[in-house]
């Protein structure tokens, strides 16, 4: 990252700049994984069978949530006030991760052997259960993020696209049944794991030398508890209206809804990676100067969220080439409602930095309370909307949802009132902020 050095900035906003830089270059590369292999899986399946795949991707993300427990945002925390303390708190969220994940595990296998009657997505779903205890490695991402050195985390992340990329272009190829696709993103998760692991072991240190603190882990959970919660409600409202839409409509309107979802999530990285590298950085602010905090946390709202209007324009206005030229004729029925989600981004760019400011500064006990908002919001408008608009209907819900839980909720809830000016000030004047960008850096 040559040209970074040039920048007159503190050698720790280098570090954050240039993290910034790979994780844009690590999604980049995702995208092009969708581009290339998601538009082939998704033609060669068709849309009832890439709807099937969608429909177990959902499921198991549910229960993802429970495995998680909150720890990955407390542990990145943590770690960015305690570095000292590295081996300790990474050892602890593992150890809990681990267990939770297993009960997770445990619990998706008792509800489709109660609830779902296919045989065969029972079997489907099994399979990819396993990528939630795999998933426990993501503490040494973590560990990278709380540092602020994305660099490694990076260059897992593209090594793991570019096999997926093959394996399933050699799937297609070879004419293979949905099941081996449902392999391929077990494998994902394997490749993911390893690539962590060795990450950790080779740029930091020893596995071994973590250990378990029972002290820190009460701490740690009581931390975390309700982020759980939030996490919860965040996942059953982002994964509900496709278990939904499989369930009230079928599986071929639910492929469709899944290519506009695709090009959504893609447009989330811009919030999600701006969130995660600044965050570390207004942590160490806050504890200097509570008036420069202030003010960088501002500019960090409105210039992420400013970002996101943009991309939302432009996404919208594009959305019929953006789907045609990728996935085909045959879901061009995607397009419509990809104009209408892409303007989800905007209200995932105030939920997330709304919600990094609650966590560093120690009042998330109340996070809960906004996602089970948003949560009850979505499952009630589901149920209507969907039932009586059809896909679009879900589209609309998801963007009312995400309004709902991430901003309108802030202001019904006093402790976040606070934050609730800024997310407006955000939207209506905050585009005046890009030109303070570098501010974050110095």
């Amino acid at each position: 990252m040559r040209f970074i050095k040039g920048y007159d900035i503190s050698e720790k906003k280098k570090r954050a700049l240039t993290n910034i830089v790979w994780a844009i270059g690590g999604k980049v590369v995702s995208l092009m994984s969708v581009l290339v292999v998601g538009i082939i899986v998704a033609r060669y399946l068709g849309k009832e069978q890439y709807g099937i795949m969608n429909y177990v991707v959902s499921f198991v993300a549910i229960f993802q949530v429970f495995a998680d427990f909150g720890l990955d945002l407390i542990q990145i925390r943590e770690e960015s006030k305690n570095p000292h303390l590295r081996d300790k708190i990474i050892g602890t969220v593992f150890t809990l991760k681990l267990l939770f994940a297993v009960i997770a595990f445990l619990a998706i296998l008792i509800f489709i052997f109660l609830f779902e009657q296919d045989a065969e997505i029972r079997c489907y779903i099994m399979l990819y259960a396993f990528s939630v205890i795999l998933n426990t490695t993501w503490v040494s991402r973590n560990h990278f993020t709380a540092i602020v050195w994305n660099e490694y985390v990076v260059k897992t992340e593209i090594s793991r696209t570019l096999i997926g990329m093959l394996v399933k272009v050699c799937l297609v190829a070879l004419h293979l049944p949905l099941v081996w696709f449902i392999c391929s993103l077990v494998l994902d998760s394997i490749l993911l794991a390893s690539g962590y692991t060795l990450s950790y072991i080779k740029k930091v240190d020893s596995v071994k030398k973590w250990t378990f603190d029972k002290t820190l882990a009460n701490y740690m959970l009581k931390q975390s508890f309700p982020l759980l919660l939030s996490g919860a409600a965040i996942i059953v409202y982002n994964r509900i209206d496709q278990v939904m839409i499989a369930n009230m409509i079928d599986q071929s309107h639910l492929g469709v809804y899944s290519v506009a979802v695709r090009f959504a999530e893609i447009l989330v990285f811009v919030p999600t990676i701006i969130s995660q590298t600044v965050s570390p950085l207004l942590v160490e602010t806050r504890q200097k100067s509570m008036e420069r905090y202030e003010y960088l946390s501002g500019v960090f709202m409105n210039v992420t969220v400013s970002a996101c209007v943009i991309l939302a324009i432009l996404t919208c206005l594009l959305s019929y080439p953006i789907v045609y030229i990728t996935f085909g004729q045959t879901y061009i029925g995607a397009a419509s409602v990809l104009s209408i989600l892409a303007f989800k981004v905007i209200g995932d760019a105030l939920s997330q930095t709304s919600g990094q400011l609650m966590i560093i500064e120690g009042i998330q006990k109340y996070a809960s309370v906004r996602n089970i908002i948003g949560c009850v919001t979505c499952v009630v408008l589901n149920l209507f909307l969907i039932k009586n608009y059809g896909i679009h209907g879900a589209a609309y819900v998801a963007i009312i949802t995400i309004f709902v839980s991430g901003t309108l909720s802030d202001f019904l809830i006093p402790p976040y009132q606070k934050i609730f000016y800024k997310q407006m000030r955000a939207v209506f004047i905050g585009w005046k902020d890009i030109i303070h960008i570098k501010t974050l850096l110095r």
